[in-house]
Parts: structure tokens; C-alpha cells; sequence
């Protein structure tokens, strides 16, 4: 059938619906939106494939924290903080945005560029037609929870909650799926588990994970002294602000400064930071005839050089030109 031609079939079951109700209380619409709001998953982990020359980087395999050591290539994660009740309610949540996530990964897997290429700015529009939805057996739902969650348990059909090998970690049955359940209080207080301990609602928990946390990377050290404060009153704020800061400049400058051209190097710059620290020689390295002296007017060209640095590489016959003048005009 061509695409002009197409059966709405909801609008004529609407109809259908809608007549077969004619004179009763109810009103009957279709294709009805139902997003109130900006849907946001709690947390997304979806698997990067490195390109050729980013396999080298790859840290070596670790001991992952307990839940997460056979994730698939897309988890979703739905998370109840201390004080947060995880129920039926939330599991239904984290079910719809299961179906709803696989639908958009699907239709953006039918694109032409690769995920970490597409402009994330760009609207995904559902096709038309129908499309293929990738494997269920790529998503995986967590639902993640500080203290086991008993009201959720009384809620679902007997059997529903099963005990893995793993303390903290339970299967659950919810429909046609399988949600993983990590319970944190219940975690053995071990190193590899420190990224969950850390949110514990157990003081004595939450304590020992954090000594036990070590940190990989700058965000590592910024979540490190971000829950030092708000947890106990501790750790180093000014971190998370001019020091992160600061971190973040070094690493751009360590592992994408030589990638820079000229012009990205020197922009938002005033001239004095341009030169400052950088004798005659490293001020000009790298740069060609041209870029040395874009933007900058002939004071700041000169600024700091010695009468030797400003004469080389000109002309002898244009010095004596010059010298000729300055005798003739005093």
C-alpha cells in the first residue's frame, strides 16, 4: 500500500469507540499526547564501540562494582535516594521509559552517522512507517534503591522478587521483563562497591566507602569532595569550583592543544597573555610569517624584544633605508 494511501486504523477505532459510546459520559480522542513534561531517565549508560586509534586507551578490565560487571549495551538506571520510596509506581515508570528509550535508540540507529557523530541538537522524528526496534536483549533496567524495598515487593505477585548469588542485587519480575534490583545498604562494604557505598543511607556505610573511593579522573575527585561536604561538612569546595576549573584547563591543554590551528590557540586572549612566559623563541614557534602578527598592532608586536630580535629576518637594505631617515629627519 503506498504511503498515501495508509489505513488510519486508530483514528476509525477512535471513531468506532466514539459511536459505540454515543450518549454515555465519556469522551474518546486519539493519537493523544501523553508527555506532561521533558521525560528524563535518572541515568544512562550505553556502550561506546572506541574507533581504531582510541583501542590502546581503553583502561584494562577492573572489578566492577556488583551489579554492573555484564552490562549490555543500553542500561537504564532508575534511582530512589534515602528518604525515597522505590514502588509499583516507580517500577511502571522505569517500564515506560524503557519502551519509550527503545524506541528512540532504534530510530536513531537507523541514521547514517554513528551515535557519537549525530548533533545531539537534531529532533528525532519517528518514522512514518513502520522500522525495526533493536534487540530487547541490548536494554537492561535497574531499579536502584537504598534500603530494600518492601513496599514494592507486597505490591507484585508472589515470586516476582528473587535473590541473586550477590548480596544487594535481586531479580525482579515486572510483565515480560526482568529488572535488575540493587539494594546499596545491603552492598559488601568493599572497595570495588565504594561508588555505590557512597550513596548509602548509612553514616558508618557512606564513611567507610569514602575512604575506600579512589578516584579515576577529575570527575572522580570533584564527586569525591562534593559528597565530603554535603554528606559530613568535609572536604574541599573550592575544588568544585576554581580548581575543577583549573584541572579542566590542564587536561584540554594536555590532550588537545597540539590539535589546535593558530587562530583557536590565541582566541579570547589580550596580547600580554599571549607572550607571558614565553621567550622570543617560543613565541613564535610553530607559527608561520602571518600568524605571528595577526591582531596585534606594532607595539604589542614588538613589546619585550630586544633591538637584536626586532631586526632579524628584515631586509639589510630596508635598515639602512630607515637608518638614512632618521639621520635626514634630525
Amino acid at each position: 500500500m503506498s504511503r498515501d494511501h495508509r489505513i488510519p486504523w486508530h483514528a476509525l477505532l477512535g471513531q468506532a469507540l466514539a459511536d459505540a459510546l454515543n450518549g454515555l459520559p465519556y469522551n474518546v480522542s486519539t493519537e493523544e499526547e501523553l508527555a506532561l513534561r521533558s521525560q528524563r531517565l535518572d541515568v544512562l549508560i550505553i556502550e561506546q564501540r572506541p574507533a581504531p586509534q582510541d583501542i590502546q586507551r581503553v583502561r584494562s578490565p577492573e572489578q566492577r562494582p556488583d551489579g554492573l560487571e555484564d552490562l549490555v549495551a543500553h542500561n537504564l538506571l532508575s534511582f530512589k535516594a534515602s528518604g525515597a520510596v522505590f514502588d509499583a509506581w516507580a517500577l511502571e515508570e522505569l517500564s515506560s521509559h524503557y519502551v519509550t528509550y527503545r524506541k528512540l535508540a532504534s530510530i536513531r540507529a537507523l541514521r547514517p552517522l554513528p551515535a557519537a557523530d549525530q548533533d545531539p541538537g537534531t529532533p528525532v522524528v519517528e518514522p512514518r512507517t513502520a522500522y525495526p526496534l533493536l534487540p530487547a536483549a541490548d536494554f537492561r533496567s535497574y531499579a536502584i534503591a537504598t534500603h530494600f524495598p518492601r513496599k514494592l515487593i507486597k505490591q507484585l505477585p508472589a515470586g516476582s522478587c528473587q535473590r541473586s548469588q550477590t548480596p544487594g542485587i535481586y531479580r525482579l519480575r515486572a510483565g515480560t521483563r526482568d529488572v535488575r534490583l540493587v539494594v546499596i545498604n545491603q552492598f559488601r562494604r568493599l572497595p570495588h562497591n565504594a561508588p555505590w557505598g557512597l550513596f548509602s543511607s548509612d553514616e558508618r556505610h557512606r564513611r567507610a566507602a569514602l575512604e575506600q573511593y579512589h578516584p579515576r579522573s577529575e570527575i572522580g575527585v570533584h564527586l569525591h569532595n562534593l559528597l565530603a561536604h554535603y554528606k559530613f561538612g568535609e572536604g574541599n569546595m573550592a575544588h568544585t569550583t576554581e580548581d575543577m576549573k583549573r584541572e579542566a584547563r590542564e587536561w584540554l591543554v594536555k590532550h588537545y592543544l597540539d590539535q589546535l590551528d593558530p587562530e583557536d590557540r590565541l582566541k579570547g586572549l589580550d596580547p600580554e597573555d599571549r607572550l607571558k612566559g614565553l621567550d622570543p623563541e617560543d613565541r613564535l614557534k610553530g607559527l608561520d610569517p602571518e600568524d605571528r602578527l595577526k591582531g596585534l598592532d606594532p607595539e604589542d608586536r614588538l613589546k619585550g624584544l630586544d633591538p637584536e630580535d626586532r631586526l632579524k629576518g628584515l631586509d639589510p637594505a630596508f635598515i639602512e633605508a630607515w637608518l638614512a631617515k632618521q639621520r635626514k629627519d634630525h
